[in-house]
């Protein structure tokens, strides 16, 4: 748990950092670069209309990404939360579309089924002790196959009359959905560095069995975990569906590994125990302004492919040789 500390004075008086607060500065630095690389050499890059469409481009995967950091700080996985939101999106048009529910009953129903989600893959976790990521690729599959039965394999639209304005509202010239991602953020940064429940995640990830012991119901931190995951993920479905004024079974196809991405070039570990919602918003930000400057410069899409896949393997080799030297 000592890493959630940002920093301590070593025996001569410096500041010394902690690793997650590392990460997050070198990854910001990182960032700068990147950014400046894109100004110079990408065309349009810098005009207003891109920078809030990379932040529109960005909500999503980054409102999913703040459930997926919890979990994986507490040393455990969702793989499902892609096919949840497509899952989540379908049932949420084919109850307003076809069954004619109002979107105040339609909505939060499609919220309570991102919810069950969520616990059914605590319930197989904290009760067989079946690996998290066992159940959650088993419920990928299942709610991608879901999204076919329900749907016929066809679009679901349109939706009804002004349920578009939760993606195309603007505050400013900011749209709902950037401003949806800073409410999540902003809570899911208090909820998990000033909550007790927030340090009892870092202590279960960090150690369970001494979790257990210290008298934190580890059981329930797990569900609330993915409880919270599954409903962002829900959330997420829901906005999709409104930026698209309909739903389609195929949509948000490797959204898992985006959030994935993401939170592991956040800084967060996949051994548990450390992590941070601010390092995953920046992660989230490299990832979508990286292939928004690939599109731009015209790069190919296998190669953009390519590129991603090496940045997040970095990634996850900078964090396996911290966790080895601590």
């Amino acid at each position: 748990m000592t890493t959630t500390s940002i920093s301590s004075k070593g025996k001569s008086g410096s500041i010394r950092l902690s690793p997650i607060t590392r990460h997050i500065a070198l990854l910001f630095v990182a960032y700068v670069v990147l950014y400046l690389v894109f100004s110079v050499t990408a065309n349009n890059f810098l005009t207003s209309f891109n920078q809030f469409n990379i932040l529109r481009q960005t909500a999503m995967i980054a409102i999913i990404a703040v459930g997926m950091t919890y979990v994986v700080i507490c040393a455990e996985i969702d793989l499902s939360v892609g096919a949840l939101a497509a899952f989540c999106s379908v049932c949420l048009a084919y109850m307003a579309v076809r069954l004619g529910f109002p979107l105040w009953i339609a909505i939060p129903c499609t919220l309570l089924i991102g919810a069950c989600s969520g616990c059914l893959i605590a319930f197989m976790r904290v009760t067989f002790r079946i690996p998290s990521f066992i159940t959650s690729l088993a419920l990928l599959t299942a709610l991608r196959s879901g999204c076919f039965l329900i749907s016929g394999g066809f679009p679901i639209a349109p939706m009804p009359p002004g349920f578009t304005m939760l993606d195309g509202a603007t505050i400013g010239p900011v749209r709902l959905p950037t401003l949806i991602m800073i409410a999540v953020y902003v809570i899911g940064y208090i909820g998990l560095r000033h909550t007790t429940f927030g340090r009892s995640v870092y202590a279960v990830g960090g150690n369970e069995e001494a979790a257990r012991l210290s008298g934190i119901n580890v059981a329930r931190v797990k569900t609330a975990v993915f409880v919270t995951s599954a409903l962002l993920a829900a959330l997420a479905g829901i906005m999709l569906t409104s930026r698209l004024n309909s739903a389609t079974p195929t949509v948000a196809d490797g959204w898992e590994l985006d959030v994935i991405a993401a939170v592991i070039i956040g800084g967060t570990s996949l051994f548990g125990g450390r992590g941070s919602v601010v390092g995953t918003f920046l992660g989230a930000l490299f990832m979508t302004t990286l292939k928004n400057g690939m599109v731009l410069l015209g790069v190919a899409p296998y190669s953009q492919g390519l590129i991603s896949g090496v940045v997040i393997l970095v990634a996850v080799l900078a964090g396996a040789i911290e966790f080895r030297r601590r």
